[in-house]
């Protein structure tokens, strides 16, 4: 069942970010399972030219917000502005109501700006003045942010990030990657160059296709059996939440459809485990920064197969 759209578009996209499989494929399995991606690293490693692509390579409209510090809601959700002619107010949307959000460094804004994306990523509608307003579908949101320990950052709440399916990190390319960056033809460009592989009404399609993929007993027991785990070590201050859970096997579907199978295995679940987990888990040595690989290789060990 090899789907060769999914191929294409997963090719075009390592056509510009360089030497990075596994983080794009796992940015594709994130939008296929309808969810909110985050990508944290330093500047410069290519957050920004990611979520450009992944829009563009699937057709979708693509609003760019750049947070700041003096940002407020109004600037992401849009206001009502008096018409004289009319004798009334009439709401401007604000660049939230389009298919894919970028929200530019989101961790600069204040936490009562961040706020203002918790309804949209969690309902997909945006209730301002009183009024409720549904957002276009598809709808994602996809979100970078700087290192917390960089100067200027609002950590975000355990609440914001729960809404993100997926976090990862894309890091500094290999020599390889980075010589053939260097080298080759400038990156702003070639995204400007590239078309829509599959129209918006196609990844609904693909997405109703990932919830039709088979997840067995036996793999929701391993599921469960991972998430227990994290409740019952001292490791961490609260467990995987049962939204975790979800977002866990919702990826791995994602996963599974990416190669070509109608049927979730274990080895997809720890395929996606680092991205899912790892921001949903706050160690309870405050002092130490969990490292997504290494809670999840960890994970692994300690929870059998079924």
């Amino acid at each position: 069942m090899r789907l060769t759209e999914l191929d294409a578009i997963l090719a075009d996209i390592n056509h510009i970010i360089l030497g990075k499989e596994r983080p794009v494929r796992l940015a594709v399995a994130c939008l296929l399972a309808r969810g909110h991606l985050l990508i944290e690293d330093l500047p410069g490693v290519g957050k920004t030219t990611l979520a450009h692509v992944l829009a563009r390579v699937l057709g979708l409209e693509f609003q760019r917000i750049q947070f700041t510090s003096d940002m407020l809601p109004a600037d992401i959700l849009g206001v009502s502005i008096f018409d004289r002619g009319t004798g009334a107010f009439h709401f401007h949307p604000g660049p939230i109501f389009t298919q894919v959000v970028l929200a530019d460094e989101i961790n600069r804004a204040t936490p009562k700006a961040q706020s203002a994306l918790l309804e949209a990523m969690e309902e997909r509608q945006v209730t301002a003045e009183g009024e409720t307003r549904a957002l276009p579908e598809p709808f994602f949101v996809i979100a970078t942010q700087n290192p917390t320990h960089q100067i200027g950052t609002f950590p975000l709440p355990e609440s914001q990030l729960d809404r993100f399916l997926i976090k990862l990190e894309l890091g500094y390319p290999d020599a390889a990657a980075e010589r053939e960056l260097l080298a080759g033809a400038d990156r702003q460009q070639m995204v400007a160059s590239l078309t829509a592989r599959i129209a918006p009404q196609r990844l609904i399609e693909f997405q109703k296709q990932v919830r039709a993929v088979h997840a067995s007993a036996a793999l929701i027991d391993y599921v469960q059996a991972l998430a227990a785990h994290t409740r019952t070590t001292p490791r961490w201050h609260a467990g995987l939440s049962p939204r975790a859970c979800l977002a866990l096997l919702a990826v791995a579907r994602a996963w599974a459809l990416l190669d070509g199978r109608d049927h979730v295995l274990p080895e997809d679940v720890q395929a996606v485990l680092p991205g899912v987990i790892a921001h949903r888990l706050r160690p309870t040595d405050d002092n130490s920064r969990a490292d997504a690989e290494a809670i999840a290789a960890a994970l692994i060990e300690a929870v059998p197969l079924p």
